[in-house]
């Protein structure tokens, strides 16, 4: 019985440590998060106005733009797949990659190539551990995602849709990335960042006009310079709300595994009450079963 309770007691001393370091990594993904939140919030001025550009550049030119243009034949795609670089987060990475993988499954089906950009640690991780070839990878950056690296992400699938599927390129490039929905819920999504598909009724009211642009030089060096800015907008939108969405699923997920270590603390605390009651027991019988002896 000693053995025993020396066990649960140990059990208890883990669950209790592990509570602790759970309870840490919620507070801390807490913290995080409102920043994270903050930086989505500040970044929508911005990609708003972008987007009003770009709407009313290519509803007021009849351009035919390299990155506006559907082109006849499509043999190859390309994926960017937006994961984080830390674990900890319960199904925030799993979500993503099993998404990415059934968009890949019905692109080659549709008799599509598909290439990968890898962001984030967890990505590069799962498809070198499945020996799956991919493009280009970008690590140590999904925590706090800055311009600078969505311009490079952006200058980099841009190049190779420039190519065309006929050259080495891609015909079309999908972004896959986590979407901030709520303190509880963050869903795996897909957007098809080119060719160009400009939705402004998302930005813009149904009583409020596009501004009026006056294009100089011409329409086309005006989409050749805004086009690539509002990808880049795109992308870093994605990062930001990616950012987000991991410190909530942290969040939720510490939360969890510090209820959980409560259940398990519960849990040993009556097995090893239980035990003693059955040592404490043990001893009174061995003891009257003696003064029984004696006195007979």
């Amino acid at each position: 019985m000693g053995a025993q309770l020396r066990v649960y007691t140990q059990k208890i001393k883990s669950a209790q440590t592990t509570k602790k370091i759970t309870k840490a990594m919620e507070l801390i993904a807490a913290s995080r998060i409102q920043k994270a939140l903050a930086r989505v919030h500040a970044s929508a001025p911005y990609a708003r106005a972008v987007t009003r550009a770009v709407s009313a550049v290519s509803a007021h030119s009849d351009e035919n733009h390299a990155l506006t243009t559907e082109r006849d034949s499509i043999t190859r795609s390309a994926i960017v797949v937006l994961t984080s670089d830390r674990g900890l987060a319960g199904a925030f990475n799993s979500q993503l990659l099993r998404e990415a993988t059934e968009l890949k499954t019905r692109l080659e089906n549709e008799g599509k190539e598909v290439d990968h950009y890898l962001v984030g640690r967890k990505a590069v991780q799962f498809f070198e551990f499945r020996r799956r070839s991919f493009e280009r990878e970008w690590q140590g950056i999904t925590d706090a995602p800055t311009a600078a690296v969505a311009r490079e992400i952006a200058d980099a699938v841009i190049e190779s849709y420039n190519l065309g599927g006929a050259e080495g390129g891609v015909d079309e490039i999908h972004v896959v990335y986590n979407r901030f929905v709520s303190m509880m819920t963050q869903e795996a999504s897909t957007i098809r960042l080119l060719p160009l598909e400009v939705v402004e009724a998302d930005e813009v009211g149904d009583n409020e006009a596009l501004p009026l642009y006056e294009f100089e030089p011409e329409p086309d060096n005006v989409l050749d310079a805004l086009l690539p800015v509002y990808i880049e907008s795109r992308i870093l939108n994605a990062l930001l709300q990616s950012a987000a969405a991991k410190q909530a699923a942290t969040q939720k997920a510490m939360k969890s595994a510090s209820d959980n270590a409560d259940n398990l603390i519960t849990d040993y605390t009556r097995l090893r009450n239980n035990a003693r009651q059955a040592e404490i027991t043990q001893q009174i019988s061995e003891i009257v079963g003696g003064a029984d002896a004696l006195a007979s």
